[in-house]
């Protein structure tokens, strides 16, 4: 019996996007914005150099969409920090202050795609981002705006304008330790601790400690 030609192996993946975004978070991570491109995100996934394009048009495509997932960790970050009134407040703003810097230090390149000029200044973020970067800061100006029911706060203030200038707060902290102006942990950690204690100043101990 003749051998019969068998076609060439194809590696399949349930979810070729996903896996896509892992590779090149890792490669962000490890290399640098200049080092991604979807061939090479083709031959580490281990699939044909076209099949990235059915999921990222090109490059720029492909760097909005980890923006994109970063915004949806953060999200998460403010959902699992349980801000809202009757909680211990002083608890929930560590834990999503702790684990925003957290993020930002261990994704520095993602960060900095999150927030940075390379995608916001040239004004183009794809659709997808814009909703969900949006849907992040409005999901935490709402906690925010739940918990100043019962603060005092000074006449004018504006609970978004609080939650503004609460988050740019934590991004100042970040980009300090990012661009390499404060590198000592311990120091960030004191100061960090600083920033929650303001928050709670501001939005009142008025809440339930638990």
């Amino acid at each position: 019996m003749k051998n019969e030609v068998q076609p060439p192996a194809r590696y399949h993946h349930g979810d070729l996007r996903s896996a896509l975004l892992a590779q090149a978070a890792e490669l962000l991570r490890q290399e640098g914005i200049e080092a991604l491109s979807l061939r090479r995100l083709a031959e580490r996934t281990g699939v044909s150099r076209t099949a990235p394009y059915h999921h990222f048009k090109d490059k720029h495509a492909l760097l909005c969409a980890l923006a994109t997932e970063g915004f949806r960790q953060l999200d998460e970050m403010i959902t699992e920090a349980r801000l809202a009134p009757g909680t211990d407040l002083a608890a929930g703003l560590r834990r999503f202050v702790r684990a925003y810097l957290r993020f930002a230090l261990d994704n520095p390149e993602q960060y900095e795609l999150m927030f940075g000029r390379a995608i916001w200044k040239n004004g183009q973020p794809t659709d997808e981002l814009r909703e969900v970067a949006y849907h992040a800061f409005r999901h935490y100006a709402e906690r925010i705006s739940a918990l100043l029911v019962s603060a005092s706060l000074p006449r004018g203030s504006r609970p978004l304008r609080v939650a503004q200038a609460s988050w740019a707060t934590l991004h100042g902290l970040c980009k300090l330790m990012l661009d390499g102006i404060y590198v000592d942990q311990a120091d960030m950690e004191e100061v960090s601790a600083e920033a929650v204690q303001l928050m709670v100043a501001v939005l009142g101990t008025s809440t339930t400690q638990t």
